[in-house]
């Protein structure tokens, strides 16, 4: 039987409301904690433990500092990032795994080596050598409102967005327009960063750090260009398409990578942030991706029966009334709720109609007349066999 996994902020030590800068300091003490050069003299066992650990913490890590995985997450358990992130660490190598989130540990440890080798993996990229900061733009919020028929079908937005754009003068390079005039900085020598030793109670630790006069470009403009003063951005605006799929909720936020702010020199741009608002709806409650309709009838339709329209998201249906249909019975319209949201959850949800009896206030003479002689009549009070069945169904509701 497999082992189960453990709750990735359990693994982190942290709650569920947890800012990301508290998830990702949980996981930099965890990874110092666990990393093998931190292991010394301990036993084999020990070893694998830690490295098992190591493994655990960045699978948490990978996924918790995610808005999307998070959110897939804490709405699906291990199923929704199951394939997008979560899931395979314990069977990677500990190369792979850098190789495969190296920034992520550049970014908390700032490229410093904790000494000799696991094999390649040398510490969080001490022996990787160094390599060019690339700047990457800031990421940006927007809330859309959507109609629960716009979550059932999906549509497409359009937002007009003040943001942070790529210079038309310099083309994002930062100098003046045909210029070219950039110099290697002298103090990193074109790598864009620097390194220092320092002793340490591990022994000789080098760190590596992003260079202070270039700022990690590894090059000096000395013409800067006009309008961007050298940044290679300008404040302007951009229509931005959002695709926004089917089934979604309230409370949802979707990613839009690449939409965000534009990033100094020609840098990675940033994302967009989409939070999902749904407006209440005038026919129907949401529950998951089913929906739920009250039916309002009439005395004699109920204790008749009939036939009676009632509206779904894609338009109205025609739906049978049994004779004798009781006030809280519910009748189930397959397949007329939500889809699920990109193949999560258990498929196309229901449309269920609670039947409500409308009971008039006022009755002319006739109408009241009519009333006391059903009244009369010993098929209009109910026996204990309906006074059971009614209290079942109370009973139901608090269940």
């Amino acid at each position: 039987m497999a082992e189960q996994k453990r709750d990735y902020y359990e693994v982190l030590g942290v709650a569920k409301t947890a800012t990301e800068q508290e998830i990702k300091a949980a996981y930099k003490k965890m990874a110092i904690k666990y990393h093998p050069d931190r292991q010394g003299d301990k036993s084999e066992a020990e070893k694998k433990e830690a490295e098992a650990k190591f493994k655990e913490a960045a699978e948490a890590y990978d996924v918790l500092h995610d808005p999307q995985k998070r959110q897939r997450y804490d709405q699906f358990g291990f199923a929704g990032v199951s394939g997008a992130g979560g899931g395979g660490y314990q069977n990677m190598s500990m190369d792979d795994i850098f190789s495969q989130f190296g920034d992520i540990f550049g970014d908390l440890f700032g490229g410093g080596s904790f000494g000799g080798g696991f094999g390649g993996f040398g510490g969080f990229g001490g022996s990787r050598g160094a390599r060019k900061q690339q700047h990457r733009g800031g990421d940006l919020r927007l809330k859309v409102r959507l109609t629960l028929k716009e979550c059932a079908t999906g549509v497409t937005k359009k937002f007009k967005v003040k943001k942070k754009v790529t210079c038309n003068h310099c083309h994002g390079s930062g100098t003046e327009s045909g210029s070219g005039d950039t110099q290697t900085c002298q103090t990193c020598h074109g790598t864009g960063y620097v390194l220092r030793s320092q002793r340490s109670v591990f022994g000789m630790m080098q760190t590596q750090s992003v260079c202070p006069d270039c700022q990690g470009e590894g090059t000096i403009i000395k013409n800067k260009c006009h309008l961007c003063g050298g940044t290679g951005v300008v404040t302007g605006e951009e229509v931005v398409e959002v695709k926004i799929p089917a089934g979604v909720q309230d409370g949802m936020v979707l990613n839009v990578p690449g939409k965000g702010d534009a990033a100094i020199r020609n840098g990675v741009p940033g994302d967009i942030q989409v939070f999902i608002e749904v407006e209440q709806d005038k026919d129907f409650v949401r529950q998951d991706n089913d929906i739920i309709y009250n039916l309002l009838i009439d005395v004699p339709t109920a204790a008749l029966g009939g036939s009676v329209e009632v509206p779904t998201l894609d338009g109205k249906v025609k739906l049978k009334i049994d004779p004798g249909t009781q006030p809280g019975k519910v009748l189930r319209l397959r397949g007329k709720g939500l889809p699920a949201l990109q193949g999560y959850g258990y498929g196309q949800g229901d449309e269920i109609v609670n039947i409500s009896v409308y009971i008039p206030e006022m009755l002319s003479r006739d109408e009241k007349e009519a009333f006391e002689k059903m009244q009369k009549s010993d098929n209009f009070r109910p026996n204990q066999s309906a006074k059971s069945k009614f209290f079942n169904r109370f009973k139901q509701m608090f269940d």
